[in-house]
């Protein structure tokens, strides 16, 4: 198909296409859609997970960035009147105005996501969470580390904890290299996220908690009292952090990659607590 159009695919745009049948199916089964269900598709590729997602039933709207391959995708798509092809970059669309115009339920959002940019792409995706009811995509088999690991790992980062505060993380398989065209040189996997009804963690202010996250993995070999200390977000000094720590019982010698969500969430509202006392008085 590539070489009837005269296409390659474009190393800066990290283009490596689905081509595994198997693959496409798995992927399109956990999405779980079916007659009725909208679909939101990053990077229609060469259409093959877009075939398979309209395949079920589903309408799908595909947001693709790169421009020539329209003609190729619409040979793909023609005769499917349940699907959209959108020439877009995704990560500049305003997705409540995007998605409102063409359906006011929740979506399903289904991607094979470029490597070099997978992580706005998540973040993105996971701020907007109120409009899914799921996301399923493939990505490195790092990055789906990341996104389930547990405190305490090399992987823990605040990724994962921003992830994890909003949506409750699958990892439903490992993608081989072969899987794909070109080639990768790493696996990928497939991920599922299913945003939470309400976070996993409860905070009194969620900018305050994230910050503190940001703050305590931007310095990752530092100790929790060190990083928090020096963090040009938060601004405490060492004497304020240290009072914070000591009130929630964490040491302070501690690093980040070590705190649950439950133990940033008690930080967080002690340093909530302790500002708000700070401007009473």
């Amino acid at each position: 198909m590539l070489a009837e159009y005269g296409l390659r695919p474009k190393k800066r745009l990290s283009q490596h296409f689905l081509v595994d049948a198997n693959i496409l199916r798995r992927i399109a089964n956990a999405a779980e859609v079916g007659p009725g269900d909208h679909v939101l598709e990053i990077g229609t590729g060469l259409g093959t997970l877009t075939r398979e997602l309209a395949k079920k039933g589903a309408a799908v709207v595909s947001v693709e960035v790169d421009r020539s391959f329209q003609p190729l995708i619409e040979k793909v798509v023609t005769g499917l009147d349940s699907v959209e092809v959108v020439f877009a970059d995704f990560l500049k669309l305003d997705l409540e105005d995007f998605l409102g115009d063409r359906w006011s339920g929740k979506w399903v959002l289904v991607g094979n996501l470029p490597y070099s940019i997978t992580s706005p792409l998540i973040t993105k995706t996971v701020s907007a969470k109120h409009l899914f009811s799921k996301i399923v995509v493939t990505v490195q088999k790092e990055v789906a580390q990341r996104l389930s690991a547990e405190p305490g790992s090399d992987q823990y980062g605040a990724l994962t904890v921003f992830v994890q505060y909003y949506c409750e993380v699958e990892q439903l398989a490992v993608i081989p290299p072969s899987a794909f065209f070109p080639v990768p040189e790493v696996e990928s996997a497939l991920v599922r996220l299913k945003p939470r009804e309400r976070p996993a963690v409860d905070v009194s202010d969620e900018q305050l908690f994230f910050a503190v996250v940001r703050s305590a993995f931007g310095k990752r070999r530092k100790t929790l009292l060190n990083a928090l200390s020096s963090s040009p977000v938060l601004r405490w000094n060492r004497d304020q952090t240290y009072r914070i720590l000591s009130r929630t019982g964490i040491d302070p010698s501690r690093r980040g990659e070590t705190l649950s969500l439950g133990e940033f969430a008690r930080l967080a509202d002690a340093a909530a607590v302790l500002e708000k006392s700070a401007n009473e008085s």
